[in-house]
């Protein structure tokens, strides 16, 4: 498992979280966001060993003495045929980082669905991306059938630490390749690709104020 704070060579290829869009009241969050806060996360230890669980709203709000809940998360990548990446600027109605651009898929496998608490073969994991991936993109289930993922690795980060919302996940990394159909929920994000090579190019991937402000999941 990938610890972020101690991997200096690994942080040089993350780029700027977007903090100060993150500072949100609870009154002016979305009405299907704030539904979503509770949803119930697999809490875990540093070891990825699962211990309990906890709403969504529990895990991302930042504590009185500034401490998040550590709990179990996935971040999916997508490559078409062509080697492109596809890339989706999250909704400005998200509740954690709205308007960032980041990878395919960002989220949690639940408590509340068996499925997804299975830990043989990181399965519950890869059944919650399959789940989501439909949700947010409307990616057909048998275009991301849970086999179809390659489990790269474990990366253990907190973020957010300003303002009331951030995160604290021991993250699992995938990969899909091939090419999907794409319908996205607004609510969610809009989707693009761009070619590999053009972004690790690009000047805009720079981190600057107020320009491309992009996750800490996206590597």
């Amino acid at each position: 498992m990938i610890r972020l704070k101690t991997v200096g060579a690994f942080m040089n290829r993350v780029l700027v979280r977007c903090y100060s869009k993150s500072v949100l009241v609870l009154e002016n969050l979305d009405p299907l966001q704030e539904a979503s806060l509770e949803e119930r996360c697999i809490t875990v230890n540093e070891k990825d060993h699962a211990i309990g669980n906890a709403t969504k709203r529990e895990c991302h709000q930042v504590g009185k003495n500034g401490q998040l809940i550590l709990h179990r998360a996935f971040s999916v990548f997508i490559f078409n045929s062509k080697g492109d990446l596809l890339l989706q600027r999250r909704s400005p109605q998200k509740i954690t980082f709205p308007d960032c651009y980041t990878n395919a898929c960002c989220s949690h496998p639940l408590y509340d669905l068996e499925a997804e608490r299975e830990e043989r073969g990181a399965l519950g994991v890869r059944k919650a991306a399959q789940r989501r991936l439909q949700h947010e993109l409307g990616i057909p289930p048998q275009e991301a059938t849970p086999e179809s993922f390659h489990y790269l690795t474990r990366i253990h980060y907190q973020a957010g630490n300003r303002g009331q919302w951030g995160e604290h996940e021991i993250d699992y990394i995938m990969i899909l390749h091939r090419d999907v159909t794409l319908s996205p929920n607004m609510n969610e994000e809009v989707a693009l690709r761009v070619s590999h090579s053009s972004l690790m190019s690009s000047d805009r991937m720079k981190p600057r104020s107020g320009d491309w402000a992009v996750t800490i999941n996206f590597l």
